[in-house]
């Protein structure tokens, strides 16, 4: 089992089985996680400002985190206005931004740029999976963030090496912790 298959797999053993996507080259290895797991709704969407729109939308019907797949940094910028709407709404949204192998980053290619900048610029939680036996634990504590505080924006990086290399077992998301309610008596005081 590849990262990315870790990846998909921790997120149905967590209950997120939605992913709105505009997948890029560097994001092949999730495409084909996605699409060999019949239980995973994939829906291709044509543009990321509708990828995010579409999970924040999904999110504010039925309650539940929905995945989003984004190319690179260029892509997430596409889906920015978006999260910042989803975010204002205080809703749960995970966001899978592919990148480019972690050994090809020194290069400065054309579409490099500051994911994790990007991403912590909207984002409550920002993290980029080091390796493919990290993005199973990276991928539940995405989830966990997503559905802390009653929705949140959390963003993993998937470098293209961290999704095609070996990865580990899937791991369940904690659950949120409860949210603070205040008591009877606090309102009427």
């Amino acid at each position: 089992m590849n990262g990315a298959e870790s990846l998909v797999k921790t997120m149905l053993a967590s209950g997120v089985d939605v992913c709105f996507a505009n997948p890029g080259t560097s994001e092949m290895h999730f495409v084909a996680a996605l699409d060999s797991h019949p239980d995973m709704r994939c829906i291709l969407c044509l543009f990321e400002g509708g990828t995010s729109g579409a999970a924040d939308g999904y999110y504010r019907m039925s309650g539940r985190v929905a995945a989003t797949m984004l190319h690179l940094a260029p892509g997430f910028g596409n889906a920015f206005s978006n999260l910042h709407n989803a975010r204002k709404a205080g809703s749960g949204v995970l966001n899978v931004m592919g990148d480019h192998a972690t050994y090809h980053l020194k290069h400065d290619s054309p579409l490099k740029g500051d994911t994790e900048g990007v991403s912590q610029a909207i984002s409550h939680w920002t993290r980029s999976s080091l390796s493919s036996a990290d993005v199973a634990s990276d991928g539940a504590d995405a989830i966990r963030a997503a559905r802390a505080k009653g929705g949140q924006i959390a963003t993993l990086i998937l470098p293209a090496d961290t999704a095609w290399g070996d990865g580990a077992a899937p791991v369940t998301a904690a659950s949120a912790p409860p949210l603070h309610r205040p008591s009877e008596a606090d309102l009427d005081a």
